[in-house]
């Protein structure tokens, strides 16, 4: 909000002046009137009482700069108002009430002001709102990370204490506890892997951009999943519109993301028997989509797709679902592309779909 010219508050001031100073010399010349046309005997008395102590002009001028001041305090006494209802808003914002706010009355500079503060107090509840979250969020990864690293270690120093007791029958028993403790091993290691990615990636991790061909970069991907297609029965499928899209991208990191969504559509769309990998251009955006037929999401469960540590699974099983970071890494790693990762899901599939700005 910028002030007006025309009617600025120097302008108001001039002209509370000019208005002042032309009422109180108005008044005076009426007193004086009725003064000496009209027998006012009280008034004619306090005239003559003056003019015969200080004189005619000295009179006169006390006169029109006491009705000056009295027309002033008059007209001005809006403003006044305003400017005590800016410092009280003022005291009000630093007393910590950032919910308050100052009404923006005028177009002059005090209306500014009062917009400007106002912009102020809402910066710093933002602010403050958000260095909550922040707070929150970790308070939040310190308890799930506390719960998931303790459950695969508690299982890997219960087994591991078995065979330190040596409590166990045979060979046989002794490589099953083993192998557990090494499966153990093997998840601990992927959710410190997966923590310590997501935790670069938040932070703003640097890029090593250079153009990259997203088709030819999904095509070897569909072609290294052969092998996960075909254990878990699905078919793999590439539908490309384009035969180049090329975008300006850090290729391990990117092609992390597509990993963790093809893994993730093996993983929960297997029962679909088909897995689509998708490619287009929109404008001047490459548009990746990687569709799985298997059961629906939940609708509630679409907005957290992407929250750290959010997993289908209740229980939160290890045996079903991963670390619960790989979706919230792969949105960290678009955005710092400068593009957007969504999803839908419904009776016609669910999709992921990834878009990243075409290099120019």
């Amino acid at each position: 909000m910028n002030p007006n010219p025309l009617f600025g508050l120097r302008f108001k001031l001039l002209l509370l002046v000019a208005l002042s100073l032309g009422f109180a010399a108005g008044t005076a010349a009426l007193l004086y009137v009725l003064a000496t046309r009209y027998d006012i005997e009280i008034l004619n008395a306090m005239v003559w009482w003056f003019y015969e102590r200080f004189g005619r002009s000295v009179t006169l001028s006390v006169a029109i700069l006491s009705l000056f001041i009295v027309y002033l305090i008059v007209f001005s006494h809006g403003t006044i108002r305003y400017l005590l209802r800016i410092t009280q808003g003022v005291g009000e914002i630093a007393e910590g009430r950032f919910d308050s706010r100052i009404p923006v009355r005028t177009s002059d500079e005090l209306g500014v002001l009062a917009d400007r503060i106002n912009r102020m107090s809402e910066q710093l509840n933002r602010s403050i709102e958000e260095e909550r979250r922040t707070e929150r969020a970790k308070t939040e990864l310190v308890t799930n990370v506390s719960h998931d690293l303790r459950t695969p270690l508690t299982s890997i120093v219960g087994y591991l204490g078995l065979i330190e007791q040596d409590r166990y029958r045979d060979e046989v028993e002794l490589r099953h506890y083993t192998g557990i403790a090494y499966d153990k091993a093997l998840r601990l290691q992927g959710l410190i892997n997966d923590l310590f990615e997501y935790t670069r990636t938040s932070g703003g991790l640097p890029l090593r951009l250079s153009p990259l061909n997203l088709v030819e970069m999904l095509g070897q991907l569909a072609v290294q999943f052969r092998l996960q297609f075909d254990h878990a029965g699905v078919e793999g499928v590439t539908v490309f519109a384009e035969k180049e899209l090329i975008v300006s991208a850090d290729g391990d990191k990117l092609v992390r993301v597509f990993e963790n969504l093809i893994d993730n559509a093996i993983r929960y769309g297997k029962d679909g028997g088909r897995i689509e990998i998708k490619a287009r251009r929109e404008g001047m955006e490459a548009v990746a989509e990687i569709v799985n037929y298997g059961e629906p999401l939940p609708a509630s469960a679409i907005p957290q797709l992407f929250d750290r540590f959010y997993r289908l699974e209740q229980s939160r099983s290890r045996h079903t679902g991963g670390s619960g970071l790989g979706l919230a890494i792969a949105k960290n790693i678009v955005e710092l592309h400068g593009g957007e990762i969504a999803a839908t899901s419904g009776e016609s599939g669910t999709t992921f779909r990834v878009r990243l700005p075409l290099a120019r």
